[in-house]
């Protein structure tokens, strides 16, 4: 750049750091180059002169180098001056204008001063209006006076639409959401029809409510009063994404507003609901605790302008944004399933609360995994019922440090509709526009709904108490649909008789108990997933899961093949090679190769693969490699991609570092998709802490509350080696403790074949329910933790193994029963000191409790007089507590059952190795010698 430049910029007033405003000269300048000062224009010329794009990145890159260094940037006349001045201005709309916006039905927020949206500010007068500016990029003419400039600003970005985008990097999409918000002028009048379907489907949201508050007084439903205009917004979301070829969409929703969502956009029956109020559902199932209404998801089939779509609306717990994962999961599997890899087909759609979004790290953990390879969906649909009270009496001011509910959403640059709930047909307007622009660019859009809640938290609660001059505004505010009748009654629109009429016509609906929105015929409705072959199983049921030798040999040479321009790291290699000789017979099978001929068995079969985890390309012990990386230029390689010609079929992901949040999606990929096997594989079973929620609401309760069936798998590196608190358990007390009705499995493998078997099982049988491992460390690479070939050929899962060594039933004395990497302490120290009276037995499947077979052994060693129960973990942790009254019911009188293991602790396990290898001599020896008996 020249010194005259150089030294333009030191006498100009405009800092270098203005980035935006600097971006926004040079899209005028590309646009029509004599449209900015000529001092600009020698500038930009001066730049780059190898292409349009090449260009864009060398002036934002140069401008970052002029802010940091304190340069200011090139001036020029007074002209030149105010026409710059006039650009500004309007990117300075574009960058704040949501501050003026009037987005508050109440009037209560203080709308602040905002001295750069004046003219003022641009050293601009009274005089200038009339004079005719270029407009740069803002949509429109070339050149137009001052004041009809200030006014398509002030219409488009001040009106009853807020609009945050201008933090968005890429100027394609800047640029596409500014033809549209500036093209409209804030002028948002839909067609005559589309204005009565809005006051149609206002008058049924709050028609809803009102027969509700009448019917069933004092009872809660979290009423939608005060954001009736999420119904219309619902409504044209699936009449506009439908006719754009949109076939599902995946709902997601908290309590308010959602018996009225059942209702008038699913047409869930106005007759079932009420029976939920009186609580009169059918109790056909004992096993079934049922959840609150306004808890429970609903499906159904609606027609749109581009055909029939599917609704799914999830069911989730109170713990609020938890299910935000799950929509996305099942997404995610819906998309696989029909095969739409431009992500068009499914959209997922939440609906959040003000508080619940800015409150819960989940939102954080969800958006970041919005664009990441293995989680995207094409982007989710939020919307905000925002309140402006959080969730009971909490004020802004105490619920977040930002100014608005929705600012996490900026960290995938996501654009952001704020929007006034009393305008309806503004709330239309933003509905098709995010809908497009979700579309477009496959990322997530938010509307924040600006609404209140005419009543409290709940129906039972008086707000007034905690927000009086809120409520005295609200007592004497019009509900939305009265403003909206008064001003279609003005414009002449509707007869005032029919408003009165309109309401008695849904309250008939509603009388009738029939649903209020015409559904799809049964057999118009779309095929989804069909879960009822997996109805009715049993966890008995029987699955053929050994593989013919032919079929090893043709599976295990595919699972070791790397392609010949392929380098393989050294290590990685004398692996690959190992299995080789694995599969040949010559070597025992570790538990790497036995995962992966299962799963290349299922996938081979048609079965679906998806394995999720922060290190499960590799294995976080290095002994998995589904996925082989190439040392030259570092491409990866799925050897089990090549049994299938579906690439979909088969993901193996190394996912963020989440465990709440990509739980929770898995778990909703799983309900969604029954024929795939997928699974979750915590770095170490400890860190499944951080995902307990989803335990807790989704994976062990899902199908008793709901019904839901789920075949989630999940992976816990569990034992004690010596690693201290945080890298021992994996928790299992817990499943033990959440296990009921045959709701999980809960397995703890010992040997490869095991592995093998039990992933298979998984999937052969037509029982789909949660599979807990407890995945082995150490195990991995252990000389006795091996299997052959005849294993995987005619064997099967063995939910007990009884002691390999055969021990005469007449010398027996004592039987040792355990789960586990302590077998193998156990059996070394047994068989070193030839204690051929103790018998050794695993536990492989620890729910639901294999008591016929642990019953069987028992009287096997009927001269047993000692039974033990040994674990590595502390008393008050471990299976004990769970299977104590199972053992304890199949032994006989005469016999005493004792426990052996570490005492009872507030932590896991010990952090100094010294401590831990004498805890692990002892309980050892304990439970070969006398044990403690029972605690």
């Amino acid at each position: 750049m020249s010194k005259q430049l150089q030294q333009q910029y030191r006498a100009s007033h405009l800092s270098g750091g203005n980035a935006a405003y600097v971006e926004e000269l040079y899209e005028t300048w590309l646009d029509s180059p004599d449209a900015v000062p000529s001092q600009w224009q020698s500038l930009f010329s001066s730049l780059n002169e190898t292409g349009e794009d090449s260009r864009h990145l060398a002036m934002l890159e140069h401008f970052r180098q002029i802010g940091a260094n304190g340069v200011q940037a090139p001036g020029g006349g007074a002209e030149d001056f105010k026409q710059a001045g006039v650009l500004r201005l309007i990117n300075a709309f574009r960058v704040r204008g949501h501050q003026r916006a009037r987005l508050d039905p109440l009037k209560l927020s203080e709308r602040p001063q905002v001295p750069d949206l004046e003219i003022d500010f641009y050293g601009l007068g009274e005089a200038d209006l009339t004079t005719s500016f270029h407009t740069g990029t803002l949509a429109g003419p070339d050149h137009l006076p001052l004041g009809d400039i200030v006014d398509i600003c002030r219409r488009t970005y001040c009106g009853s639409i807020g609009t945050e985008y201008m933090h968005i990097t890429d100027t394609r999409q800047r640029r596409w959401l500014q033809q549209r918000l500036e093209g409209a002028r804030g002028d948002f009048t839909p067609s005559q029809e589309e204005r009565l379907r809005l006051f149609d489907k206002l008058s049924a949201a709050e028609g809803m409510e009102k027969y509700l508050h009448s019917k069933y007084v004092g009872q809660k439903r979290f009423s939608l009063e005060g954001g009736e205009s999420l119904i219309p917004l619902l409504d044209t979301l699936i009449r506009h994404t439908g006719s754009q070829g949109v076939q599902e969409m995946v709902i997601g929703m908290a309590h308010r507003g959602r018996l009225n969502v059942l209702v008038n956009i699913l047409g869930k029956s106005p007759r079932e609901l009420f029976a939920e109020f009186e609580g009169a559902m059918a109790k056909d199932d004992p096993n079934r605790s049922g959840d609150v209404k306004y808890h429970m998801g609903f499906s159904s089939d609606v027609r749109t302008p581009g055909g029939v779509m599917h609704l799914a609306l999830a069911f989730n717990p109170s713990h609020l944004e938890i299910v935000n994962p799950v929509v996305a999961g099942s997404a995610r599997a819906r998309q696989t399933r029909l095969g739409d890899e431009s992500r068009e087909q499914v959209m997922p759609v939440l609906v959040h609360g003000d508080a619940a979004i800015a409150g819960q790290g989940v939102v954080m953990e969800l958006l970041n995994m919005s664009q990441a390879r293995g989680f995207a969906v094409g982007g989710t649909f939020h919307i905000v019922i925002n309140n402006q009270i959080g969730f009971t009496t909490s004020n802004p001011i105490d619920a977040r440090s930002t100014l608005y509910c929705t600012e996490v959403a900026k960290m995938v640059q996501a654009p952001i509709f704020h929007v006034n709930g009393d305008d309806p047909e503004a709330v239309l307007f933003v509905t098709r526009l995010a809908a497009d622009f979700r579309r477009e660019f496959k990322k997530d859009v938010v509307i924040d709904l600006i609404c209140y809640r005419r009543l409290g938290h709940n129906e039972a609660d008086e707000p007034a108490a905690t927000q009086p001059r809120m409520y005295q505004i609200i007592r004497k505010l019009d509900p939305v649909r009265k403003q909206y009748a008064d001003r279609l009654i003005e414009e002449g629109l509707v007869d005032p008789d029919e408003i009165g009429q309109a309401g008695e016509r849904y309250r008939d609906k509603l009388d009738s108990g029939e649903p209020v929105v015409e559904l799809v015929a049964e057999e118009d409705a779309l095929v989804t997933v069909d879960w009822e072959p997996y109805l009715d199983s049993d966890w008995r049921d029987p699955a053929e899961t050994g593989l013919t030798a032919p079929d090893i040999q043709s599976l295990g040479e595919t699972i070791t093949t790397v392609p010949e321009d392929f380098k393989l790291h050294r290590q990685v290699e004398r692996i690959i090679d190992s299995r080789r000789k694995m599969i040949a017979g010559e070597m025992p099978l570790d538990w790497g190769c036995a995962e992966t001929l299962a799963y290349a068995s299922l996938i081979r079969d048609g079965h679906g693969l998806r394995l999720v985890g922060q290190d499960s390309g590799r294995g976080t012990f290095f002994h998995r490699h589904a996925v082989l990386h190439n040392q030259v230029d570092g491409r990866p390689f799925i050897p089990l991609s090549e049994l299938t010609d579906n690439e979909r079929k088969v993901t193996i992901i190394d996912s963020l570092l989440s465990e709440e949040a990509v739980l929770g999606f898995e778990y909703g990929y799983a309900t969604a998709d029954p024929g795939s096997l997928v699974i979750w594989e915590a770095q170490f079973g400890d860190f499944v802490n951080g995902a307990q929620v989803v335990i807790d609401q989704f994976i062990t309760s899902g199908e008793t509350k709901w019904g839901r069936l789920c075949g989630l798998v999940m992976f816990l590196p569990h034992g004690y080696e010596g690693q201290g608190p945080e890298h021992s358990s994996a928790r299992l007390e817990r499943f033990m403790q959440l296990a009921s009705g045959n709701n999980i499995q809960v397995c703890v493998p010992s040997l490869p074949s095991q592995m093998f078997h039990m992933l298979r099982r998984q999937m052969l049988r037509p029982f789909r329910r949660p599979l807990i491992v407890m995945t082995p460390k150490s195990l991995l690479r252990h000389k006795a933790s091996t299997s052959g070939l005849d294993e995987i050929e005619h064997g099967a899962f063995r939910v007990v193994i009884d002691d390999p060594n055969k021990p005469s039933p007449e010398t027996v004395k004592r039987v040792v029963f355990c789960a586990g990497k302590v077998y193998f302490d156990l059996a070394e120290a047994r068989d070193s000191q030839n204690k051929d009276d103790v018998a050794l037995v695993r536990v492989e499947q620890l729910y639901p409790f294999p008591r016929e077979e642990l019953q069987a052994i028992i009287e096997h060693y009927s001269q047993a007089d000692e039974i033990v129960w040994c674990q590595e973990e502390p008393l008050n942790q471990g299976a004990w507590f769970q299977i104590r009254h199972h053992i304890q019911a199949c032994i006989r009188p005469d016999q005493n059952l004792k426990y052996v293991g570490r005492n009872a602790s507030a932590s896991p396990a010990v952090g100094y190795y010294q401590i831990h290898q004498e805890q692990q001599k002892r309980l050892v020896s304990d439970a070969l010698t006398h044990g403690k008996g029972m605690e």
